[in-house]
């Protein structure tokens, strides 16, 4: 399983739509995903103290391509890799939906999933 942050309100509209394409898919050409192990990290450098975001579980199994580890956007010091979608992630791949909210003082910690 791997992990996307996004807003309830764009996950509501996706559902509604049947695909998520996020905030990227059409600039960079991917949708940023992380691990459980990461995804405290983009939390914090991106939506550090947001209280309107969710965690969306998703089965690689589901995707219409394969998922590609690649270096994040900035890339880290020591090379960690991050998966990658180059698609429009369906509705259907999306297993569970989890509310992700910051520490009181806005920071962000690996989820409980």
């Amino acid at each position: 399983m791997i992990l996307h942050i996004c807003s309830r309100a764009a996950w509501d509209e996706a559902v509604r739509a049947g695909t998520y394409e996020g905030d990227t898919l059409a600039r960079q050409g991917y949708i940023h995903c992380s691990t459980a192990a990461q995804v405290s990290g983009p939390a914090n450098f991106l939506f550090h103290g947001r209280r309107d975001l969710v965690l969306l579980e998703i089965d690689e199994d589901r995707l219409p391509v394969p998922v590609t580890w690649e270096q994040g956007d900035p890339p880290k010091p020591d090379g960690e890799l991050f998966p990658h979608l180059y698609a429009a992630l369906p509705v259907a791949a999306v297993v569970a939906v989890h509310p992700y909210h910051p520490e009181p003082d806005g920071s962000f910690l690996p989820p409980r999933i």
